[in-house]
């Protein structure tokens, strides 16, 4: 169920980006969604420096939409805080330690030719190219040092 009113969600994505803000939240962008997809108005992606961290942003952000919109939020991927997805209706927001955001890359996926600024390294082609099966064997076989890292 989602609330009409765009001013009821342009304080809800304000709410979160504080809350975000206040925890020190690392290289936080917000991707405008209204028009473009039906699962919510804005998506917000950020990162945390720990899964501890990680942690306490998404539990900050869920008791403060509670307390101030009288909801509750729907929050998945909690209990190991690598990647905690929390669902406040009108705003997606995904959390990461940055390793793992830099690994799934959502900017990308969901910039929908607009300009996101996010200062995150995009993937070498050659890390999102499918390896032949012959390739992987010889990896197998025969460990490198960088594979063992």
């Amino acid at each position: 169920m989602r609330p009409a009113d765009p001013a009821e969600v342009e304080a809800l994505l304000r709410l979160i980006l504080t809350s975000l803000d206040d925890d020190q939240a690392e290289e936080v962008i917000s991707i405008p969604l209204a028009g473009k997809s039906t699962i919510a108005d804005h998506m917000v992606i950020a990162s945390g420096r720990s899964t501890r961290q990680v942690a306490s942003m998404a539990n900050k952000i869920a008791e403060k939409v509670k307390a101030d919109f009288g909801r509750p939020v729907r929050i998945e991927g909690l209990q190991t805080a690598d990647w905690v997805l929390i669902d406040a209706n009108d705003v997606i927001v995904h959390l990461f330690r940055p390793e793992v955001r830099t690994f799934y890359n959502l900017e990308r996926m969901w910039q929908f030719g607009d300009t996101v600024s996010s200062s995150l390294k995009p993937l070498p082609p050659e890390a999102m190219m499918p390896k032949s099966p012959e390739a992987t064997q010889t990896q197998t076989q025969t460990p490198t040092m960088s594979d063992e890292a």
